[in-house]
């Protein structure tokens, strides 16, 4: 391998196209793997967890079919040099095994050679090669895979615990800023609605929420009409409702927050779904003042500024940035604390 001085700590240096750009918003990454910049980690990578919004858009336009889903796959990494679906713009994160460290690099600072790592930066900045796809677990977005990946001076990782299995720990961190910014958002006495609360994040976001709202306080998890978690998040006993709307149908889903709420609609919403079209619905059980988080990544910035500013909805909205400090020990500690939680969360992702 060769060994290359002066790396970029954002990454700049491994971006093909277009010049000028930095690592996510780039076109195309460079992924070749025989070089290693002084500062740069490179990982034999185990398995992919790809964002819910992008694997979703990919297995609809596969129609499902598995081999599509690995060539589609492949053939991202391939164009782009990174896990950056161009329909979504989104990434997800991955788990592997440090593979060397740039000479640049502290090593008190930075995990040994051999230690397993959960990334905490989104796929769509990393330099990505994909020698072969192993399996694709299509119900928990969850790829294996044998290649190498990149991780720059600048991105977050986390060590794999010893007490929670390598698929459970991969699916949690890719979501694990949700809870940590519901956990600072969720005042006591509050009502929160969830939209996505039957997924991935929505059901770590309700937690988050009953315990922050406490007694005084309502959590809401809205699922869509055929969602099968309904039930299972209904089980869990973390909300005070589970409500069955389509979230892409705005005034129904009014119509039913106002009912239930008595006409004073939702002091925090968060969304959390992997399907476009939903902003509205968000902006209009919000009650005037409250806040929007938008974490899922179909959001569409356009539509929800615009769609507040039409509704005449004065709401602070903020977008789902997936990093909070000590998100990934927040969620862990989550699964930790609550064997419901985890139990299901075994059965669904690990």
């Amino acid at each position: 391998m060769k060994s290359m001085p002066h790396g970029d700590p954002y990454g700049t240096h491994r971006v093909a196209a277009p010049p000028g750009a930095l690592p996510q918003p780039a076109e195309v990454l460079d992924n070749d793997m025989s070089r290693l910049w002084d500062n740069e980690i490179l990982i034999d990578v185990e398995a992919l967890n790809i964002d819910s919004a992008s694997f979703t858009q990919i297995k609809r336009a596969a129609g499902g079919d598995e081999a599509q889903i690995r060539a589609a796959i492949l053939g991202i990494v391939a164009r782009r040099g990174k896990m950056h679906n161009p329909v979504t713009g989104s990434g997800g994160m991955l788990i592997g095994r440090v593979a060397a460290l740039g000479r640049a690099l502290d090593p008190a600072a930075y995990p040994a050679v051999g230690d397993r790592i959960a990334t905490l930066v989104s796929l769509s900045l990393t330099p990505l090669h994909i020698e072969e796809i192993l399996a694709v677990n299509a119900d928990n977005d969850q790829v294996r895979i044998r290649g190498k990946a990149i991780l720059f001076m600048s991105g977050l990782f986390a060590p794999l615990p010893a007490d929670l299995p390598p698929n459970l720990v991969l699916a949690v961190l890719d979501v694990a800023g949700a809870p940590a910014q519901t956990a600072r958002l969720v005042e006591p006495g509050q009502t929160v609605a969830i939209i996505g609360a039957t997924g991935k994040a929505g059901m770590l976001c309700a937690y988050e929420a009953r315990r922050r709202a406490g007694a005084a306080g309502r959590v809401i998890g809205i699922g869509a009409p055929d969602d099968p978690g309904a039930a299972r998040l209904e089980a869990l006993g973390l909300c005070d409702a589970v409500l069955r709307l389509d979230a892409t149908d705005p005034l129904a889903c009014l119509r039913e927050i106002t009912l239930l709420t008595e006409g004073r609609l939702a002091d925090l919403v968060i969304n959390c779904v992997n399907v476009a079209d939903t902003e509205l619905a968000s902006i209009l059980i919000c009650r005037e003042r409250g806040k929007v988080y938008f974490f899922g990544m179909a959001t569409s910035f356009t539509k929800a500024a615009l769609g507040a500013e039409g509704a005449g909805k004065d709401i602070d909205m903020l977008i789902g940035n997936g990093y909070a400090r000590g998100h990934a020990e927040h969620a862990l500690d989550i699964i930790r604390e609550s064997a419901a939680l985890r139990a299901l969360y075994e059965e669904l992702y690990a």
